[in-house]
Parts: structure tokens; sequence; C-alpha cells
């Protein structure tokens, strides 16, 4: 019995200390300086081999807009759940949507992510682009020449029987 009260107890002290911890507050407006730091910051902090650094532009919670700073492709990827945008900032690359993805593997609930995309449709994209890519799509790049600077974000969309 003792120890069943303990456990309640550090189990409320703990609920209350995250209880306690400042909520986030919602990040509204980037400026256009706004964005070329973040686009400067990921270039720094980008590590040799690492293909992409994201940094986070806005939030308002469930949704965010990142900012995605790439220098090589990374594997592809399937949101089920969330349809994805993407704004081309800067730079040009083939990405490629629909198909399967090779290799594919479960990285979370609702992602998967694989080495490549097969059988998809490849399109040239550049600076000024909008692309979306519906939830349950495999998207990826397959050739990033020299840089690509995309804003993403990613639309929660239920679906039907999960």
């Amino acid at each position: 019995m003792r120890s069943i009260r303990l456990a309640v107890t550090a189990t409320l002290m703990i609920m209350v200390a995250f209880a306690q911890q400042p909520a986030q507050p919602p990040k509204l407006f980037a400026s256009s300086s706004d964005v070329m730091a973040l686009i400067a910051k990921a270039k720094s902090d980008r590590k040799e081999g690492q293909p992409m650094v994201s940094e986070r532009i806005l939030s308002l919670a469930p949704y965010n807009a990142n900012l995605e700073y790439r220098t090589a492709v990374a594997p592809a990827s399937v949101h089920e759940t969330e349809a994805e945008m993407f704004y081309v900032i800067d730079g040009t690359a083939t990405m490629v949507i629909g198909g399967k993805l090779v290799d594919e593997k479960r990285t979370n609930a609702a992602n998967l992510s694989g080495t490549s995309i097969e059988g998809g449709m490849s399109r040239e994209i550049a600076k000024g682009d909008f692309i979306m890519v519906p939830e349950g799509t495999p998207h990826g790049f397959s050739k990033i020449n020299g840089t690509l600077v995309l804003m993403t974000l990613h639309l929660a969309h239920p679906v039907p029987g999960k």
C-alpha cells in the first residue's frame, strides 16, 4: 500500500511540474530577414554528409511551417495522415511524386520512408514553385542541384478508418 501511495505521489509531482512549464507561444509572423537568418543558420548548422537541415519558420499548434535546407538527396517519404505543401524559396531539383517506396520502413505511427521511389512522376522544380502532395503519397527528390531551400507545411487530414 505504501509503494502505491509513493507511486501516486511521484506521478502527481511529475504532472504538476509539467503543467507549470510554459507552453511554447505561437510564432505567427516571420519577416524575409527572419527567413534569411534561418537559411544562414541551417547552412552553418549542417554537418558534412548531412543531406538536410530543418528550421521552424512559424508555429500555431498543430501546424508548423518549416524551412528545409537540402544539399543532397534524402530518403523519400509517405505521410499517411498529412498532406504536405512545398514552396521553393531558392534552388532547383527533381522531385518525384507517386509510385512506390523502395526499401520501405516505418519511421513512426503515421510515416514511412524509403531509399527512393519506383515508378513515380518526376518534375523539375525551381524558385517560386508550389507543390502539394496528398496524404498517403510517396514523395522525395531524385536530384538536388547544389542547394535547395524549401518552406514545408504539413496539413493534418485524418485517413478514414485509421
